[in-house]
């Protein structure tokens, strides 16, 4: 396809010469409303003069009669600029006037119409148009009054030349603002078909150019940017999971197979056996438990949970968490102070939100022993700060560095001080796929000292009332 074939099937070429078409239609219309009107205005005024002269001649005849009525004829034909005029016997015969000739049968044809004439003092035999009136006076003698209309005729004549120029002058302006607007659309859209293709061919870090004009091509543009961030995102996450399957699962697996091999090497007795099948089928647990955690990340980033979503109150789920974990905390040794606000409701998944609550609660646990070896206490809260729904677990442990915190959400990250503990770093990924799924977030800060975990959800627009309902472990 050519340049210029190219050119004309863009939507923006195709929508100016649109454009253009709708505008030189009402060009058409207003000119030719303007024309008629001024026409209009300028017969009525012929009219309205010859209805005047009429008048005058009538009464200059009723008063003295024909010879009276020829004198004024005579008169008035004489004046400069004068007024056509006209009388006539019954057959046609000219008595006074400066009308010198006249098309056969218009004399005889009584009310008012336009004619061809000529007047009596010139000599162009080329004839003139007149709006004209004939009277019928008694005797059967005839009063013709006119006007030359000449002045309409170049008007008329004027407005269509106007006419013609403005259609020539709009279909080129028209046409050229057409390809100028058509060639800066084309122009950011092959800019933006040679950065796909590059994108499609593997550079992934390619970005759309946005002019900053804020017009609906910046906006694609930046939408399509922020998707490809997005992409890439996903991209990278999908890499560093690979990787630190690989890593994570690698021990595990090893750990099976040498368990599985150590029972056919060694084992002799049936109780010998048994212990290594409950061993091999512990360690297929946990793996289990790994791509299940995996699995429900994925289906949560993905938004697959939607379908399940419904309002209830968060309160009473954080609530039922917390009395479960009042157990395991007490074993050890640990306090559970909780305060949760009454009447916090929410539009999500009860069921994952609590999966989110036990990811964080099992974290403070493991993780949140003091330093110097005292008794450990964990503050769970809830409550309403404006729109939103804010859960906090914090403990007073060593806590995470503010450049990790970041990282620690993704998956299979674990701190060199958590690698001695069990778990497979999939507990914060889970609880923050969660947020993002209720459209809210997570956010890790300083408890000073430990670490302050802020699950934040929006909050369901229905009047509850504001009462907290503290209670401790």
């Amino acid at each position: 396809m050519t340049a210029l074939g190219k050119l004309f099937r863009t939507t923006a070429f195709k929508l100016s010469f649109a454009y253009l078409l709708v505008f030189t239609l009402f060009a058409f219309v207003t000119l030719g409303y303007v024309a008629w009107s001024a026409q209009r205005l300028l017969t009525d005024q012929f009219v309205a003069a010859i209805e005047a002269e009429i008048n005058g001649l009538s009464e200059q005849y009723r008063i003295g009669g024909l010879r009276r009525l020829v004198n004024s004829v005579d008169r008035r034909s004489r004046a400069p600029g004068a007024s056509l005029y006209l009388v006539t016997t019954s057959v046609g015969e000219r008595i006074a006037g400066n009308v010198g000739a006249l098309p056969p049968g218009v004399i005889d044809r009584v009310g008012q119409f336009e004619t061809l004439y000529n007047r009596t003092d010139e000599t162009d035999t080329k004839p003139n148009v007149a709006l004209v009136r004939v009277y019928l006076l008694p005797g059967d003698f005839r009063l013709l009054v006119g006007r030359d209309i000449e002045e309409r005729i170049r008007l008329r004549d004027i407005i269509h030349r106007a006419f013609g120029y403005s259609l020539l002058f709009i279909g080129v302006l028209g046409c050229l603002g057409s390809w100028f607007i058509a060639r800066r659309v084309l122009k950011r859209v092959d800019d933006m078909t040679d950065i796909t293709r590059d994108i499609m061919a593997g550079d992934l870090d390619g970005r759309l150019k946005v002019a900053g004009t804020g017009d609906e091509l910046d906006r694609l543009a930046q939408n399509l940017n922020d998707m490809l961030d997005r992409i890439g995102e996903l991209m990278r996450g999908m890499r560093e999971v690979s990787d630190n399957i690989a890593h994570d699962l690698k021990t595990p697996l090893t750990r099976l197979r040498n368990k599985a091999d150590e029972a056919l090497r060694t084992a002799k007795t049936p109780d010998e056996l048994k212990a290594a099948l409950e061993a091999t089928i512990e360690e297929s647990d946990n793996l289990i438990r790994i791509f299940n955690a995996l699995l429900m990340i994925a289906r949560l980033e993905a938004g697959n949970a939607r379908e399940a979503l419904s309002d209830f109150d968060a309160a009473e789920a954080v609530r039922d968490v917390a009395e479960l974990y009042e157990a395991l905390a007490e074993e050890a040794g640990v306090s559970l102070d909780v305060s949760i606000e009454n009447g916090l409701p929410i539009h999500g998944n009860r069921e994952l939100l609590g999966q989110a609550m036990a990811n964080l609660l099992d974290n403070a646990l493991k993780y949140g022993a003091a330093p110097d070896g005292s008794r450990q206490t964990i503050f769970v809260s809830a409550q309403r700060i404006g729109q939103e729904v804010r859960i906090v677990v914090a403990d007073h442990g060593p806590g995470i560095p503010e450049e990790e915190r970041h990282h620690v959400l993704e998956r299979f990250v674990r701190l060199e001080t958590a690698r001695s503990r069990p778990g497979f770093g999939l507990g914060l990924s889970l609880a923050a796929a969660v947020a993002r799924l209720h459209g809210g977030s997570l956010m890790l800060e300083d408890n000073a000292p430990g670490l302050r975990v802020v699950l934040i959800l929006p909050l369901k627009d229905v009047p509850v009332p504001q009462t907290a309902l503290p209670s401790a472990a």
